[in-house]
């Protein structure tokens, strides 16, 4: 399919142009375009445009459709409505008996597009999917790593089980609505303008129910709290979703229930950051230790470990842990690696003991109190992250 011509362009009208100049718009394209109007070699060509402009039309005549479509362009409608949706509620009927064509319109628009909800008569119901539901859980870094279970309540609506969804009361049924006298329509007088529009009483369908069902109030549905029981697999992220089909929302008219999303947030840790699969801690070693070499006990969230510190390591060095980070959430099989970034721990208070031994120290070094990096290096974070 090709790109979509801009509605305004198709009825040939300003966009600030008003209901009034859109319909006058329509109603010239629609005479000019009717296929009952054309030679028999345009009819394809005919019905091609008379399609167009009537959508065109079916959007801007609608104040709620015309507004998504100003803001947001084809992108709205194509987002907002189906294809029937885009047609419905359109009064089509009292155009087109005016321009007296031969053929039935609402025969024509079911030719042209499958269905004939546009009629100015009564919407037939048709199953509708409920809603889907969004539920927020916050864990903590260790329950992402060891996976857990956790019960959550939250509120959504099912079939109401004494109606079964009728939302009339058992043994009742639905009589024909007193407003529109089952047509659907209601017309509605404003000086010399007549306006046709959707019944609001019964939206449409020209029935409402006699007895509503005492459980549900006629809505078919009831609200409930419900309690689930969430299993955390190790390696979840923050973003990671959790699906439970068909614990959202009822549906309308039969259709099914919506879905419930568990959006998952871990918490930051005050001792490990996280990237993926990997895990990064910060450790003070204390001085001797880098220059002579050592061992050192550094925390995983498995416990301790003992890891081996090199002669003359120096501060900012970072040592990889392989498979001591995060389980893969995918691959149960797979880690990732832990991070250790060494930092230099200098005390803030010694003994005199060991300022003699400190100064004595520096009076032996052979190297220079001071010195001054040639290539000044990112701060650790920046040059392990990227930041600037």
């Amino acid at each position: 399919m090709g790109v979509k011509r801009d509605y305004y362009e198709i009825l040939g009208v300003p966009r600030n142009a008003s209901q009034k100049e859109i319909e006058e718009a329509y109603r010239r394209l629609a005479v000019q375009y009717h296929p009952d109007r054309v030679p028999p070699e345009k009819k394809e060509e005919a019905r091609e445009k008379f399609k167009e402009i009537s959508e065109a039309y079916a959007v801007l005549s609608d104040p709620n459709k015309r507004a998504q479509y100003d803001r947001f362009g084809h992108a709205g409608i194509d987002s907002s409505y189906t294809y029937e949706d885009i047609f419905r509620g359109t009064d089509f009927g009292s155009i087109f008996e005016d321009l007296g064509f031969g053929k039935d319109i609402f025969d024509l628009f079911d030719d042209f597009f499958g269905f004939s909800g546009t009629k100015a008569g009564k919407r037939k119901p048709y199953p509708q999917r409920g809603a889907d539901i969004e539920y927020t859980m916050k864990i903590s870094l260790e329950e992402a790593y060891h996976g857990t279970e956790k019960e959550i309540e939250f509120y959504h609506t099912e079939t109401c089980s004494v109606c079964n969804g009728t939302g009339a009361k058992p043994g009742s049924g639905k009589k024909i609505c007193p407003q529109c006298q089952g047509s659907g329509r209601v017309r509605l007088t404003q000086g010399f303008f007549t306006l046709t529009q959707t019944c609001p009483r019964c939206n449409g369908f020209g029935e409402v129910i006699e007895t509503p069902c005492s459980e549900c109030r006629g809505r078919g549905k009831v609200k409930k709290i419900v309690k689930l029981v969430v299993k955390i697999p190790p390696g979840v992220d923050t973003g990671t979703n959790i699906r439970f089909k068909g614990k959202g929302e009822a549906g309308e008219y039969g259709g099914p229930s919506g879905d419930l999303y568990v959006n998952i947030r871990v918490e930051e840790h005050p001792t490990f950051l996280r990237r993926n699969d990997d895990l990064y801690v910060s450790i003070r070693v204390s001085y001797p230790i880098l220059v002579l070499g050592g061992e050192v006990e550094v925390p995983t969230l498995d416990g301790k470990i003992k890891v081996k510190i090199p002669p003359g390591t120096q501060t900012g060095k970072t040592f990889r842990i392989k498979g001591e980070g995060m389980p893969n959430v995918r691959n149960p099989n797979s880690r990732g690696d832990l991070y250790i970034i060494i930092n230099v721990n200098i005390p803030t208070k010694i003994s005199e003991r060991q300022r003699e031994l400190l100064r004595e120290y520096a009076k032996l070094s052979t190297e220079a109190q001071v010195s001054v990096e040639t290539n000044p290096s990112k701060s650790l974070f920046e040059r392990l992250f990227g930041g600037k």
